[in-house]
């Protein structure tokens, strides 16, 4: 079974002479986004509420509640801030200088893969 699966089942439904589904998302357990940002504009800042940084990194890990160990483990590899953690929608921004961000990233990323499991996505620039 892979890490990602959409399981469907549709039915004939008499009644209404039309189609009835359903559609699930069976999540695994995987970093779907690492991107860094580096040297953000002063724009983008002020958009998602951020001082300006020297870089700003975000995360995106499926189930959700990943993102509270992300953040832990993030904020324990590297001098970051914390800016945004999300337990619904898996979302995880960090902020610092440029190689605080990168050293963040990669630690948290291989420390999901060695510890709990998770499927690691490559961490990619801008």
């Amino acid at each position: 079974m892979a890490d990602n699966q959409f399981t469907s089942q549709f039915s004939n439904d008499k009644e209404t002479g039309g189609f009835r589904g359903t559609l699930e998302y069976v999540p695994g357990k995987q970093v779907t986004l690492a991107h860094i940002i580096r040297n953000p504009r002063k724009s983008l800042c002020n958009a998602v509420g951020v001082d300006n940084p020297g870089a700003l990194g975000v995360m995106t890990i499926t189930p959700g509640e990943g993102s509270i160990i992300a953040a832990d483990v993030a904020s324990k590899a590297a001098a970051v801030n914390v800016e945004f953690v999300d337990r619904f929608t898996g979302c995880l921004m960090i902020t610092g200088e440029v190689s605080a961000v990168e050293a963040s990233l990669r630690s948290t990323v291989q420390s999901l893969k060695d510890i709990l499991g998770f499927f690691p996505a490559p961490i990619t620039h801008s």
